[in-house]
């Protein structure tokens, strides 16, 4: 009686194959239930499949910095950006360098791809410098007045800032016109009442020359000669007019309208003060503003220039929110203020969200120019993506047809080991959209067909093991359960190294190929699933069936056809010598 009971027991609870079965099923129909109702019954499509803007950005030289653009820093500027429009709530961006000076970034089309286009390049260089003049935004001929307009250059008053709620303003021009000769003595006399230290030569230009090199007359008269010929109203000589300039520097700058110009003193306060920054909308004066955290350092310093500029006149009570070398706002203090801060003007929703984003992440460490963008239509990754299933389907039919004429009766539960597998991936894939960010582009796809080969090449082992034991003799369900231990051992040892493959591919590459990669490792780990889970316990069930059991033609384990040994003596004996106890 106990060898009976041994037997029972060394299948390893293969008796009971319907709770593996049942553990598989639940795990399906969880699955796609989830999928259901997460409303995301389709995986997440790549750029490539949905189309899309690509942009390559070109580091720009830095003055003074030669040795800027290097590995260290595009990485970072990296990083930044792809924080940046993966807060905009735009998934599957690819953010990767190119060469040592270019960056790659693919934004799929979606909501938010064009408010992310308009973020990836900004430098995000943002300063608080205390406003030395302001004037209107136009050039001043020598002996000319300068123009006077609301909107092109007629400056209005600002709200002064609140003790805990700093008020900001966008149009701080209140200084009265002046002829270019009175706009220079206004330079020449804010630079001497400055406290901070005399410019050095890389104001007037940008120039890499040491301070020694110029005399500070020489450097102020510069200084006076570029304020009073910027023209404000020039978008590029607005974009220029920082340039070049050390944040420890006096500069000139310009509104971001174009209807002022300011001279402003060194910078007191930087972006990387900035400990938070939020878009929020004041309901009391109906506008929408940014609001920011200084960190411990940052509040300090913000507290010092606060007090310092409370004690002057107008407009050297304002301090200059510079942003990229632009002045979106310029505030007057009238008390001292520490630890938060807001920038208010002409914004609306979204451009006050895009600036509070871009101040959480940080500036990049390099300035960046778009050198190519690049608008990815739909339509060229279907066609790629209909070529794609369409090798893949004929790549499955062979796989059919090999299975069906060599394995015959074995095929149908190949098919349906296949289609679990199928099923698990794809429910897998479009709950991994939203849940990581996971997007199927096309070497995702190409992954996935692959996998139909690692799948299919798990069955022809688990197959060819129990022919094997059919050649030597034995009956189906003895063979089933013999095989099942040299058959894993194997399929193991494949998928481990295809699986190892793919996760040393998925670090080492990046952009597209990680697809790949990542589809390829999660296909491999659902072949050992399904064919734990499902295939050998549906073997042993098929094996209980008089259909595979007999060795039909048709079942593709006939003993007959695959030249089977007669029954093994050594079994016969046993039997012999298990049946004899009794019959005594």
């Amino acid at each position: 009686m106990a060898a009976p009971k041994k037997g029972r027991g060394s299948s390893g609870g293969q008796g009971r194959p319907g709770r593996a079965l049942a553990l598989i099923l639940i795990a399906m129909v969880a699955l796609t239930g989830g999928m259901f109702l997460s409303g995301h019954t389709t995986p997440r499509l790549g750029i490539d499949l949905a189309g899309g803007t690509s942009i390559t950005l070109k580091a720009k030289s830095q003055p003074g910095k030669p040795d800027a653009i290097n590995e260290t820093n595009m990485n970072t500027a990296v990083s930044i950006i792809e924080r940046r429009v993966n807060g905009l709530g735009v998934s599957e961006a690819e953010v990767q360098t190119q060469g040592a000076s270019n960056i790659i970034v693919n934004i799929p089309k979606g909501t938010n791809s064009k408010q992310a286009r308009e973020q990836v390049g900004t430098t995000a260089q943002l300063y608080f410098r205390p406003v030395l003049t302001v004037t209107g935004g136009q050039p001043t001929p020598e002996g000319s007045a300068s123009p006077s307009a609301s909107g092109s250059g007629k400056p209005s008053a600002t709200p002064s800032a609140k003790a805990s709620d700093p008020e900001t303003a966008s149009d701080p021009k209140s200084t009265p016109s002046a002829s270019a000769t009175t706009q220079g003595r206004a330079v020449t006399g804010a630079l001497k009442q400055d406290a901070t230290p005399t410019p050095s030569a890389s104001t007037s230009g940008g120039s890499d020359a040491p301070a020694a090199t110029e005399t500070p007359d020489a450097a102020t008269a510069a200084l006076e000669k570029k304020f009073t010929a910027l023209d404000c109203t020039d978008k590029k000589a607005r974009a220029a007019a920082g340039d070049g300039v050390k944040p420890t520097d006096p500069t000139v700058a310009c509104s971001s309208e174009g209807d002022a110009k300011y001279l402003l003193g060194p910078a007191e306060v930087s972006g990387t003060d900035v400990d938070d920054a939020k878009a929020q909308f004041d309901q009391q004066r109906g506008i929408w503003l940014v609001s920011m955290e200084f960190t411990d350092k940052g509040s300090k310093k913000f507290q010092t220039i606060t007090k310092k500029l409370s004690a002057q006149q107008s407009p050297q009570n304002q301090f200059a929110i510079s942003l990229d070398g632009e002045v979106v706002s310029a505030p007057q203090v009238n008390e001292t203020l520490s630890g938060s801060a807001e920038i208010s003007g002409s914004f609306t929703q979204q451009s006050a969200e895009d600036l509070a984003n871009v101040l959480s992440y940080g500036a990049l460490p390099l300035s960046f120019s778009e050198d190519t963008v690049t608008t990815v239509t739909a339509a060229l990754g279907g066609e790629q993506l209909e070529a794609g299933l369409i090798a893949g389907a004929i790549g499955l039919a062979l796989v059919v047809i090999y299975l069906v004429a060599y394995y015959r009766g074995l095929a149908f539960i190949a098919l349906l080991s296949l289609l679990v597998s199928g099923i698990l991936t794809y429910t897998i894939m479009a709950l991994l959209g939203p849940a990581i960010g996971f997007a199927l582009n096309l070497p995702a796809v190409c992954g996935a067909i692959v996998a139909i080969g690692i799948t299919a090449d798990s069955f022809i082992v688990y197959f060819e093991r129990i022919r094997d034991e059919i050649r030597e003799g034995r009956t189906l369900r003895p063979a089933v359960e013999r095989a099942w231990p040299r058959a894993r051992r194997t399929i193991l040892v494949s998928d481990f190294v295809s699986f190892l493959a793919a996760a040393v591919l998925f670090l080492v590459t990046v952009g597209k190929v990680q697809g790949f990669a990542f589809t390829l490792g999660l296909t491999t780990l659902l072949d050992v699933v399904v064919v734990f889970l499902f295939t050998k316990p549906v073997m042993t069930l098929m094996a209980r069936t008089k259909f595979f059991a007999s060795g039909n033609p048709w079942s593709g384990l006939d003993p007959t056809r695959l030249g089977a040994k007669p029954p093994l003596r050594r079994s016969r004996r046993v039997n012999a010598r298990t049946d004899h106890p009794k019959e005594a």
